[in-house]
């Protein structure tokens, strides 16, 4: 193995490669020889590039590193699994006249599918990175070298990037024909390649229509691979195609997700889970998404194991115009699936929390800068973070939290004249509130913090981590008179009485409930619990349908366990308080 253009050439291709061309003089007759030999449509883009190879491989080379580009989402696929998809492709009676890899990267899907299917006519790969089309020209040489054939399909290994390149054209001039998408698109989200200044990025597009405050906070964020899978969808729905991509699992989700809305015209839509690990040294859950297109829309997706795929794990998708994780499951307790009679919210979000989250050592605090510092602790408030939310009941919390607003933008000039030493410390720590980069800061009053409302002052709230997968809720209890916040990781109902409090937990820890969110829930998803899943818990019909003894039972565990003196006198009042009014308010909730 020697490298040419930065990429891996082997011996055989090289060999080759100087026999047949160190003669050759233009770029014309170079290009006829290896449209000849192995199909390629323009090997060669231009002079430069013939005289530079001819160069090259008529010398030894000495081994250059080869560049990291895990950083752009790229994980090459390793050749065996790239074999394994188009076998188990033939297996499904995918027989493709037309392969098209969006980004085809060294080329092993391309290399597989020559191997694999016998009536390819054409194969179109695309691929931003320049020696990786080298690469990508020199692994299918070296592939016919090994295994000559007479019949070889018109190769095109195109230098673009796949979002300026014309697939339409494409799929206009092979109308009639089968098609096969195959391929690895990158595992990165249009943040992060533009944080890299990458020129490979879509042009810019709300393409899921979030609203403003949503765009700016995240949702606007998407899997490039995601938006490469539905151009594809797009641009072939009305041709013979099939899809076969490795992207991460969260991507097949939102495609199916969407689908109830889209309605793109494919079916047959599988999930064949990978070991990433194994496969590409990653700790990503990712899959091998699998569709027929130009078909009657299907709105649910199987999951498999891809290397034991004789029966399907479980189905996921729409039941009606429900969204669920587990089909089978949801069955069992669908009838509480509705709209939850309190908001949930989100805990509080700073970005600054070396400043605003402080321990307390020796009765003074300290901050993330391991300063000791002078506050009023009239703005100080205990706070929770999702790793905190273990136990069932909290009295307690390790950490501490400078709360500056009571609701989303309100002026923080108060502060100078109510606290002073408060307002000094924030001052001198301005640069670190400066230095948050989402934009949901910019022009604010000084010290802005979000996720803060009325609902974050209830004494009482029962709270869940979104990133944890406990299916558990707490009852967080007020520490030293005051109500203890939690941090934007955690989500949470805020109660003024007690009683009202412990009977949500009791309802929000029923195993009833437990089931049922694990039939809409997805385990690999960033965070388990959002908002979104949680209104889904009705709680009111869940109320009305509970065993009064065993909620009995549950409630004399919590008053014995916890020292409670509770009793069920204000049940009636609590269902009461969950039954639609006409006024839409609440009193006692947020």
């Amino acid at each position: 193995m020697m490298k040419v253009f930065e990429v891996n050439i082997t011996h055989q291709v090289s060999d080759y490669l100087n026999d047949n061309l160190k003669n050759v003089e233009t770029v014309e007759k170079a290009n006829q020889k290896m449209y000849k030999a192995f199909g390629f449509i323009h090997f060669f883009d231009n002079a430069e590039d013939l005289q530079i190879l001819k160069e090259i491989i008529s010398i030894s080379q000495s081994i250059v590193s080869e560049p990291d580009r895990a950083e752009y989402g790229d994980f090459q696929t390793n050749l065996d699994l790239a074999n394994k998809v188009a076998f188990h492709l033939t297996t499904k009676n995918v027989s493709p006249e037309i392969i098209i890899e969006p980004t085809c990267g060294k080329g092993n899907f391309i290399v597989a599918s020559l191997k694999h299917f016998s009536n390819i006519k054409k194969v179109f790969g695309i691929e931003i990175y320049k020696p990786y089309v080298w690469e990508s020209k020199f692994n299918i040489i070296d592939f016919y070298l090994s295994n000559p054939r007479e019949d070889k399909p018109e190769i095109s290994i195109i230098h673009s990037s796949v979002f300026d390149f014309d697939f339409k054209t494409i799929a206009k001039e092979n109308n009639t024909k089968e098609i096969l998408i195959i391929g690895n698109p990158p595992w990165i989200t249009n943040s992060k390649l533009g944080s890299l200044n990458s020129s490979n990025l879509p042009k810019k597009t709300n393409f899921k229509n979030h609203n403003g405050l949503d765009a700016m906070t995240g949702k606007g964020n998407f899997d490039i691979a995601e938006y490469i899978t539905l151009m594809m969808i797009e641009t072939f729905q009305h041709q013979k195609a099939n899809i076969a991509l490795l992207v991460k699992n969260t991507v097949i989700k939102n495609i199916v997700f969407y689908q109830f809305s889209k309605k793109y015209r494919i079916s047959e839509i599988e999930k064949y889970c990978i070991d990433s690990k194994k496969e590409f040294n990653v700790s990503v859950e990712a899959s091998l998404f699998y569709c027929k297109i130009n078909s009657n829309p299907s709105f649910k997706c199987a999951e498999f194991d891809f290397y034991n795929n004789s029966k399907a794990k479980l189905n996921f998708g729409w039941l009606s115009d429900k969204f669920v994780s587990n089909i089978d499951t949801y069955s069992n307790t669908e009838q509480i699936d509705g709209k939850c009679p309190f908001e949930w919210r989100q805990g509080i979000k700073h970005d600054c929390s070396s400043i605003m989250e402080l321990d307390k050592v020796n009765g003074h605090f300290v901050n993330g800068l391991k300063e000791e510092i002078k506050l009023e602790s009239d703005l100080v408030y205990g706070i929770l973070k999702s790793s905190d939310l273990k136990n069932t009941v909290i009295k307690e919390t390790r950490k501490h939290t400078i709360v500056t607003q009571k609701k989303v933008g309100q002026e923080t000039n108060y502060i100078k004249y109510d606290f002073p030493k408060t307002f000094q410390y924030l001052s001198e720590h301005q640069d670190a509130f400066n230095a948050r980069k989402s934009s949901i800061y910019n022009n604010k009053p000084p010290f802005s913090i979000f996720g803060v409302g009325d609902y974050s002052f209830k004494p009482y709230k029962v709270a869940i981590s979104g990133l944890y997968k406990t299916f558990h809720f707490t009852l967080v209890l007020p520490q030293n008179g005051k109500p203890v916040m939690l941090d934007d990781t955690c989500y949470m109902l805020g109660f003024d009485r007690v009683e009202f409090a412990v009977y949500s937990l009791i309802l929000l820890n029923f195993e009833t409930t437990m089931q049922f969110l694990q039939s809409i829930t997805f385990a690999d998803a960033k965070r388990t619990f959002t908002k979104e899943v949680l209104m889904r818990i009705d709680l009111l019909e869940l109320a009305q349908t509970i065993d009064k003894s065993e909620l009995q039972n549950q409630l004399n565990y919590i008053n014995s366990t916890y020292n409670f003196n509770l009793n069920l006198d204000l049940w009636c009042d609590f269902i009461n308080e969950m039954k639609p009014i006409e006024s839409g308010q609440m009193e006692l909730f947020a």
